[in-house]
């Protein structure tokens, strides 16, 4: 089972949390570049995010702590990304639509509400309360 990196229980809602941040110094460049590509395909949705997604309401739900709406929450530090909001609202449309539809019958409860796509820069604008900030490798 694939988790999401943090859930977020707010008195209204209930956060689900991925982080993906492939910009940072110890990333080679070139890793960089097919992180890029595997955004801007449908590859990432697939093999990563609906998964955890998936996997993370089902903790919740076995937990009995699915009585919330929940927000799927992909937060990039990928530089190259962050100052071209179409590439960011492309994707959020198709992972919600694969998040809703992963198998050829749509899923009978929509388990995520929503779900919304952030660069570092936008974070602050959607959840002031939670600062963010990338810290160096170790």
């Amino acid at each position: 089972m694939a988790l999401v990196d943090f859930v977020v229980e707010e008195a209204e809602r209930t956060l689900l949390i991925e982080v993906k941040d492939p910009s940072g110094a110890s990333v080679p460049a070139s890793e960089r570049v097919q992180y890029v590509k595997r955004l801007q395909t449908n590859q990432l949705i697939h093999d990563e995010l609906t998964p955890k997604a998936r996997d993370s309401y089902t903790f919740l739900h076995l937990m009995a702590r699915d009585n919330k709406p929940c927000l799927f929450v992909v937060l990039f530090g990928l530089d190259a990304i962050a100052h071209d909001p179409a590439i960011l609202l492309a994707f959020k449309d198709r992972l919600l639509q694969r998040i809703r539809r992963e198998t050829d019958e749509p899923w009978k409860r929509h388990y995520v509400s929503d779900c919304v796509v952030l660069t570092l820069a936008s974070w602050a604008k959607y959840f002031p309360a939670f600062p963010v900030k990338r810290t160096a490798a170790i």
